[in-house]
C-alpha cells in the first residue's frame, strides 16, 4: 500500500519481533548459562513453534491487506485488453510476506519434525530479509530523490540482517548474532514507521521538500538515531535479564541447600530456575 498505513503494518510487525527477540535471547542465553546445559531448553524450544505459528498469522494479515484494500489489486495482477499490471506495488508488497510466512513455516515444521535438518529455520529467514532487501531495492529506484534515500538507509538494516541470519545458519545460537538480529529487526520496524510520516504525513503538517539536500542530510542522521535507539533498548533488555537470571540463581541455590541436591528427578531442572 503506497500510504502510511502499508508503512506502519510491517513496522509494527518488525518492531513487535525485534522487541521479542531483545527478550527472548538474552534469558535463553542467561538460562542455558545457569542451567550449565550447552543445548537449548525445552520451553525456548516450544516458544519457537509458537514464534512461527504467529509469524505466519502476521504474514498472512500483511497479504490479504495489501491484496483486499478497497484501492488493492484483488488478486488481479493484470487487466484490460492491453494487460495492464495492476498495483505492483502491493504485489511487491505480498511477495515480502510470503517469503516471511514461508519462514514462519519451516520454523514451526524444525520444531514438530526430526527430519528437518538444524539450521533451515534461520536459512529461510535469511532468504526472507533478502528478498525483502531486494523488492524495496527495486521498488523505489526511479522515485524522487528523497524516497530513494530513506528507502536506501532502510537497506541498511535489511541486508545487515541477512547477512547475520545466514551466520546463524553456521553459529546457532550465538547470542551476539541473536542480539545484532533483535537490533537490526527493531530498526527496520522504526524505520518503516519514519517512512511513513515523512513521505505521507499522517497528522498533517507541510510535506517534506524532496528536493532539498538538508533533508537527506537529517535523514541520514536520524536513521542512526533510530539505530542508537535500538542498541539502547538491547542493554535494557538484557540487563533486565540479567538481574532476573541473577535472582533465579539465588533461588535455584537455596533450594538445592534446602534439599542437600539438585532439582528432583520428576521436575525439570529448568523448573528449578
Amino acid at each position: 500500500m503506497a500510504n502510511f498505513k502499508g508503512h506502519a503494518l510491517p513496522g509494527s510487525f518488525f518492531l513487535l519481533f525485534g522487541l521479542w527477540w531483545s527478550v527472548k535471547y538474552p534469558l535463553q542465553y542467561l538460562s542455558q548459562k545457569v542451567t550449565k546445559k550447552s543445548h537449548k531448553i525445552y520451553c525456548f524450544q516450544r516458544v519457537d513453534a509458537i514464534e512461527g505459528g504467529i509469524k505466519i498469522i502476521f504474514a498472512l494479515i500483511g497479504m490479504l491487506a495489501e491484496q483486499f484494500v478497497p484501492d488493492g489489486p484483488h488478486l488481479y495482477l493484470y487487466s484490460g485488453e492491453n494487460r495492464d499490471w495492476v498495483k505492483l506495488m502491493n504485489w511487491q508488497h505480498t511477495t515480502m510476506y510470503l517469503f516471511y510466512g514461508l519462514s514462519g513455516v519451516v520454523d514451526v515444521f524444525t520444531y514438530v519434525s526430526q527430519a528437518v535438518p538444524q539450521g533451515l529455520d534461520r536459512l529461510m529467514l535469511s532468504v526472507a530479509v533478502f528478498v525483502e532487501g531486494c523488492l524495496f531495492y527495486y521498488h523505489v529506484l526511479h522515485r524522487p530523490m528523497l524516497d530513494q534515500h530513506i528507502h536506501s538507509l532502510l537497506l541498511i538494516a535489511v541486508f545487515s540482517g541477512a547477512c547475520s541470519v545466514m551466520l546463524e545458519v553456521f553459529l546457532r545460537d550465538n547470542i551476539v548474532l541473536e542480539m545484532f538480529r533483535a537490533g537490526v529487526t527493531i530498526v527496520q520496524g522504526t524505520w518503516f514507521w519514519q517512512i511513513g510520516v515523512v513521505l505521507f504525513q499522517p497528522w498533517g503538517g507541510p510535506m517534506w521538500d524532496e528536493n532539498d539536500h538538508s533533508n537527506i542530510m537529517f535523514l541520514t542522521m536520524c536513521f542512526f538515531w533510530h539505530w542508537a535507539a535500538a542498541v539502547a533498548i538491547l542493554a535494557i533488555n538484557y540487563t533486565l535479564a540479567y538481574w532476573y537470571g541473577w535472582g533465579m540463581s539465588l533461588s535455584r541455590s537455596g533450594h538445592v541447600e534446602r534439599t542437600g541436591g539438585s532439582c528432583p528427578p520428576s521436575v525439570p531442572e529448568y523448573r528449578c530456575l
